[in-house]
């Protein structure tokens, strides 16, 4: 699961991002009842992933420190509410485990950067990021394969969620029209990214009005609309040995079921296998649940969401060294603006 910072003894390397976060880590495990053999850092993005091993029986579990700004303590136990609903359905991603005390999370401080951050601790999930194994696989029949177990898995997910009645005091944002397309989106105001010119911008602001008109029309129909994961990129799937699993449910929402194919679809809308892996997704999907025609006619425009919604996010992160896959992403939103000629 991405960058492996692991030492001897479970000791964090100085010059590791998160070795300022290690004595917060080691303070949430405790709190968990849990005596690390080893702790080495996976990931830093916006929060900050661990793999520990326990001491009493070797097995493998996932510490997330999350961001201190992003969610309230009622979203967090709602992620877990949903992910562990989720496990108990049969469907592949990281079951949740309590503190000694019974709580979903622990709080715990951070003396090197004045945070107090929550902390959560899951069964780890094995497996292979599907990003690493389409990147080597040759061969496209075998990819396509993959893709059609994330729209099954995808799919299960979205029965579940159509199905489940969520407890009281449930909350989790929406990513409505005003969510994606309204004038504060929540992935940041896209159309005035420094990329852009200020004729692109006003092409782009144009756009949004006219892409959340359409969304206001397509409508909330349950058939397409619950809880979703929101974030299914090839960084968050992963392939085992049984097929497709799911982790990362930070971003988890109230949302169209497009999006979240979209989302998986996105990344590799310039790869000469897309229209082998969509094809392979959708199928994948409709093995599990129906997904009308019309419904999915609308895929191109959820593409364009998500690669907008992506914009938004670099435009709030101007810190990330990433111009040149900045470029490319404008390249390509302005090659596909003609897709706000909508069918809806």
């Amino acid at each position: 699961m991405g960058r492996d910072d692991r030492r001897a003894g479970g000791v964090i390397d100085p010059a590791s991002p998160a070795h300022d976060y290690e004595p917060a880590a080691r303070d949430a495990l405790a709190q968990f009842g849990i005596v690390p053999a080893d702790i080495a850092f996976v990931h830093m993005s916006e929060n900050l992933t661990f793999r520990v091993t326990d001491a009493r029986d070797g097995g493998l579990l996932a510490l997330r420190l999350h961001r201190p700004w992003y969610h309230s303590i009622a979203e967090l136990h709602s992620e877990h509410t949903w992910t562990r609903a989720l496990v108990a359905a049969g469907i592949a991603a990281p079951e949740p485990l309590p503190t000694l005390s019974g709580e979903s999370f622990a709080r715990v401080e951070v003396p090197a950067t004045g945070e107090h951050r929550w902390a959560g601790l899951a069964r780890w999930v094995d497996g292979e990021l599907l990003s690493a194994v389409v990147a080597r696989e040759p061969d496209p029949s075998a990819n396509a394969r993959r893709f059609a177990d994330i729209g099954a898995i995808m799919a299960a997910m979205h029965n579940q969620a159509t199905n489940w009645t969520p407890p009281p005091g449930f909350e989790r944002i929406s990513l409505d029209e005003d969510g994606l397309m309204g004038e504060h989106p929540r992935w940041g105001q896209f159309w005035k990214h420094a990329v852009l010119s200020p004729a692109e911008g006003a092409m782009l602001l144009a756009a949004r009005d006219r892409l959340r008109g359409a969304l206001v029309r397509y409508g909330r129909v349950p058939r397409g609309f619950s809880l979703i994961h929101a974030d299914l990129h090839p960084g968050n799937v992963l392939v085992t040995a049984r097929g497709a699993a799911v982790i990362d449910f930070d971003d988890s929402c109230f949302g169209w079921h497009l999006y979240d194919l979209a989302v998986a679809l996105v990344a590799y809308q310039d790869h000469p296998g897309f229209a082998v892996f969509r094809d392979a997704c959708i199928a994948g999907y409709r093995s599990v649940r129906p997904l009308p025609d019309a419904d999915l006619a609308l895929l191109p425009m959820f593409l364009l969401i998500r690669d907008l919604a992506q914009l938004g996010w670099f435009h709030q992160r101007p810190e990330l060294p990433r111009e040149a896959a900045i470029r490319r992403h404008r390249e390509r939103i302005l090659e596909r603006m003609p897709l706000c000629d909508l069918p809806i």
